[in-house]
């Protein structure tokens, strides 16, 4: 809806492609002033704040909220959705990697949002979206340190719905499934059969196909959106019905 978020500002974190791209833009288009956190933000269209930030260091999380204050006074919405990909079972990466991981997908939910609070509690209508996954409610294979990280924020994004509510903070996140982004890209080139490995992920899904990174977009805007204030700690998937349907094979 056009405008819903007029006077409002948001901060999306690795929102300068793929997901985060997405939700930019679309808070952009309902109204919201956008900052956009991401390491090399200087692809970001006209219209956005592009600010320079690495989400596993404190110190430019909290620069970077600075700025935004600075520059624009406020912070009502904060989207956490940075984050790495990690493929393998649980003995295919060394510690480095796991803590590589966890430092960048659950850390970095940690520190924007530490450094975000004090200004969400002077909003009226604020909002943290963490993006999560899939991986963090379905057993996938291969997917062991990933969904280990995942499954954290689901757990974190609960607990911070219930420590915050009373302060005015709504706390959700979105679960994609398998969606169409560039890091699904990388995967499929180094596959061996990219075609294969594409109509196998396709299929994983029972709507037969990825998800847009538009669709998780539309998502992020109804949990962040002033007129949704009656929800708060909800995990909301946008996943072709991957998690819940059973579908029968096609005949």
């Amino acid at each position: 809806m056009p405008g819903e978020y007029d006077g409002l500002v948001a901060v999306v974190t690795g929102g300068a492609s793929g997901i985060g791209a997405a939700i930019a833009a679309e808070l952009l288009r309902r109204g919201a002033r956008v900052a956009v956190f991401d390491l090399d933000p200087s692809g970001c269209p006209d219209g956005f704040l592009g600010v320079p930030v690495d989400v596993s260091d404190d110190d430019s999380v909290r620069a970077g909220v600075q700025q935004v204050v600075d520059s624009w006074g406020r912070l009502d919405v904060l989207v956490n959705n940075a984050g790495i990909g990690a493929q393998g079972q649980v003995d295919a990466n060394d510690d480095a990697e796991w803590l590589r991981v966890l430092d960048v997908n659950l850390l970095g939910v940690v520190r924007a949002t530490r450094a975000a609070l004090p200004h969400l509690r002077r909003s009226p209508a604020a909002a943290v979206v963490n993006t999560g996954s899939i991986a963090a409610t379905a057993g996938l294979p291969e997917r062991a340190l990933y969904s280990a990280s995942k499954g954290a924020v689901l757990a974190l994004t609960r607990a911070m719905a219930a420590d915050h509510l009373r302060e005015g903070i709504r706390v959700n996140c979105v679960n994609p499934g398998t969606a169409d982004t560039p890091w699904i890209d990388r995967l499929l080139a180094r596959a061996d059969d990219p075609e294969a490995e594409r109509a196998a992920l396709d299929a994983r899904q029972p709507h037969g196909r990825l998800v847009s990174a538009e669709e998780v977009a539309t998502a992020v805007a109804y949990l962040a959106s002033p007129r949704s204030g009656s929800t708060t700690g909800v995990a909301l998937a946008v996943d072709g019905g991957m998690q819940d349907l059973r579908l029968r094979p096609r005949t």
